[in-house]
């Protein structure tokens, strides 16, 4: 028994944290890194390009590296957002492939790569054939009703 709280004596270990009021699960072993316990890495330990490409900074950051390779720093300037919101989004950009990262002195330059957005591109192709299909008969619809429409008549005086 180690102290005494409220005239009672207390165990070590869980049961003195439980007594404490602290949770007994989960509890993360100091040797494992607390991302690991995130929802996502337990159940769905690699986000789809979907998921990723969902995330609206996300989109922002890559917008901004289209115009050339930046700076963290650059980065945090043109987003106006957190340091570590942006190093988080660049880390799962750079885990998804999305960023290339170099090292320049004490700088990160993160740049574009364009092989994960080509994949989406090519996955894309057969539903923009679908809808020019669609858009292209609208467009013959729209035609032969401007035909058909009969002309406006004149006001006698």
């Amino acid at each position: 028994m180690a102290a005494h709280r409220n005239g009672r004596a207390m165990k070590k270990g869980i049961g003195a944290r439980l007594h404490a009021g602290a949770r007994a699960w989960p509890m993360a072993p100091s040797y494992i890194p607390l991302r690991e316990y995130s929802s996502q890495s337990i159940y769905n330990p690699v986000p789809s390009t979907f998921e990723i490409l969902a995330d609206a900074n996300r989109r922002r950051i890559l917008d901004a590296l289209l115009m050339g390779p930046c700076a963290v720093g650059d980065l945090v300037d043109t987003l106006e957002l957190p340091q570590p919101s942006v190093s988080k989004h660049l880390r799962v950009l750079k885990d998804a492939r999305f960023v290339d990262v170099r090292q320049e002195a004490q700088r990160r330059v993160y740049s574009l790569c364009s092989q994960p957005l080509l994949e989406v591109d090519a996955w894309l192709e057969p539903y923009r054939r679908v809808w020019a299909k669609h858009l292209d008969a609208l467009e013959r619809h729209l035609n032969n009703m401007k035909d058909a429409r009969p002309k406006p008549r004149r006001r006698k005086r």
